[in-house]
């Protein structure tokens, strides 16, 4: 059968990613077919609860999943970020795209920067991990949680609900969006979510006419950067509703990877960098994440999980 079947979710953004990789797919293979389904997810039905507050296992993946393991689908492409590091037995991440920016973006209604908000402004962000940034650089702003697609938390800050929004530069740089992006936020201010910015395509394990499909659109340089910050999250048994993040970089062939767990109000921030060989790239993960236990992380995410 020359088809491949691609699982999505449907909002604006997961529907540009699917299509980015049947681009991808039909380039290197002109003669297949491939189609998109949508599927809708937890986390898609579920907008007026934090995230913090419903979990997060699973929470945009598992109704992807259960399509591909019962062979609806044949692949699955999420956003990395939103996919756990410990996949449901009989699945494996197959490939990943060149990852875009993986920075955050700073989105203000009247144009000010990160540095220039006061006290009592009003910043939205569903993340965890970005209001204990935000709290560490700016601890009298006012926080408040956003949830929806990328066009509908612009309509609700222009509308008045926030002052500003930070949001993944991917997201709105693929929806053609740039010109709300005000800034974006250094790395060292505000650190990424593991895997921001890089597509990932999810398949069965004893799939091997997938997985020789796959083979031709991996992106080589971005599966090594993801695997050692997919790694740091597994090891710290992290997800996407804790305060941590961390990004990876290519230096003088060697890879630099960066990674920090804080307390949700940002007073307690533990960070801390290691550079390590690009031909393993999970032990420099696996050895980021072991330092910052010794450091105390450990006992930072057990409070954050008890709220």
């Amino acid at each position: 059968m020359n088809k491949v079947r691609i699982g999505t979710r449907g909002s604006q953004l997961a529907l540009y990613q699917a299509e980015k990789v049947k681009s991808e797919l039909q380039e290197a293979f002109p003669e297949l077919t491939v189609e998109i389904e949508i599927i809708h997810t937890k986390g898609d039905k579920i907008l007026d609860v934090a995230l913090s507050k419903i979990g997060d296992k699973g929470l945009f993946t598992k109704e992807i999943e259960n399509a591909l393991l019962d062979g609806s689908v044949d692949i699955a492409v999420h956003s990395l970020k939103d996919l756990p590091t410990t996949l449901p037995e009989g699945l494996k991440l197959g490939a990943v795209l060149e990852r875009a920016e993986f920075r955050d973006a700073f989105v203000s209604r009247d144009g000010r920067k990160l540095s220039e908000m006061k006290a009592g402004d009003v910043i939205a962000t569903s993340s965890l991990r970005r209001q204990a940034g935000l709290l560490q650089v700016h601890p009298d702003v006012t926080l408040k949680d956003i949830r929806g697609n990328v066009n509908t938390r612009l309509k609700r800050m222009e509308e008045g609900y926030c002052d500003a929004m930070i949001m993944a530069a991917a997201g709105l740089q693929r929806l053609g969006l740039d010109r709300y992006i005000t800034e974006v936020i250094d790395p060292e201010v505000i650190m990424p979510a593991v895997s921001q910015g890089a597509i990932a395509i999810e398949m069965r394990q004893d799939d091997p006419r997938v997985e020789t499909i796959l083979s031709k659109i991996n992106h080589a340089e971005t599966w090594q950067v993801v695997a050692a910050e997919r790694a740091f999250l597994r090891t710290l048994e992290g997800g996407c509703q804790v305060p941590l993040g961390c990004y990876s970089r290519l230096e003088n062939e060697q890879l630099k990877l960066s990674g920090f767990v804080a307390s949700v109000d940002g007073k307690e921030m533990i960070r801390e960098t290691l550079t390590g060989d690009i031909a393993e790239p999970e032990k420099l993960g696996i050895q980021l994440a072991e330092l910052l236990k010794e450091k105390g992380a450990e006992k930072l995410l057990a409070d954050v999980r008890m709220r």
